[in-house]
């Protein structure tokens, strides 16, 4: 036997702006036998680590290879523009990529967008990063485009975002190695995908199971049972007994007897 089988592990991988916390929290009451490492990975690597055997699975944004790698697609965030809270934009609720025409929008080299056409103008240098790209909008340089996910992960108390109507979205998915479906990432695609401890995945086929017995039929209300009264047969009623003294036929009287006139 292997160390591996001697001592199963599960390790999850997770790009920017997921949290995986409440999937983490269910497997940990399923199987807490088996522990599960998180590993924080970029997009850019996300794929690389998956292939190298780094982590069994992994959340990563979309696209994904499908000649070795699996995916199932999870949600689609809201795509938005982050300004500095003295920004015009910041009194509309909702922008279009005509509203930056003007604005020098940053494009962070880890941009998890696909776009076909980048909207504002561009700045003289990509910043790095989205974490960099974040400091030179607070520093009133420009604004940048991103999932809501990565505005709310580097919030600044100076800086606010609003909703971008016609930019594209990002899709986060659940990805692994196709040659590596083993029981344990099985085990975590029926969290992902809400399946219920109980479910046909994760228990025993139904047939398994100790049929119910059937309920047992209780005598309708009636007759059957009510107890007769005391004194009185269960069958048809007799009516009242003779008055004591009299045993014969009715009209036979044992009284006075008669006078001879």
């Amino acid at each position: 036997m292997t160390s591996s089988e001697e001592s199963p592990s599960f390790r999850l991988a997770y790009v920017p702006g997921v949290t995986p916390s409440k999937w983490v929290r269910i497997w940990n009451e399923r199987l807490p036998e088996v522990p599960l490492t998180l590993v924080a990975v970029s997009a850019a690597e996300a794929f690389d680590v998956l292939r190298g055997d780094s982590a069994d699975a992994g959340f990563v944004r979309l696209p994904v290879d499908r000649t070795d790698l699996s995916a199932i697609p999870l949600y689609t965030e809201t795509t938005v523009v982050v300004v500095p809270k003295d920004h015009v934009v910041a009194a509309a609720d909702e922008v279009s990529t005509e509203d930056l025409a003007d604005e020098i929008v940053l494009h962070p080299l880890d941009d998890t967008l696909v776009w076909e056409r980048l909207p504002g103008r561009p700045a003289i240098e990509r910043p790095a990063t989205t974490a960099d790209a974040i400091e030179l909008v607070a520093a009133g340089v420009g604004v940048l485009v991103v999932p809501q996910s990565l505005a709310r992960l580097h919030h600044r108390r100076d800086l606010t975002y609003r909703p971008l109507s016609d930019a594209p979205e990002s899709r986060v998915a659940l990805s692994w190695p196709q040659d590596e479906t083993t029981e344990l990432v099985e085990q975590f695609i029926g969290i992902v995908r809400g399946r219920t401890v109980n479910s046909s995945r994760n228990s025993p086929p139904a047939q398994t199971q100790a049929p119910a017995q059937p309920k047992r039929k209780h005598p309708a209300t009636g007759g059957a049972q009510r107890k007769p009264a005391a004194g009185k047969s269960a069958g048809k009623p007799t009516g009242k007994g003779p008055r004591s003294g009299s045993g014969g036929p009715k009209g036979s009287k044992h009284g006075k007897p008669r006078r001879r006139g």
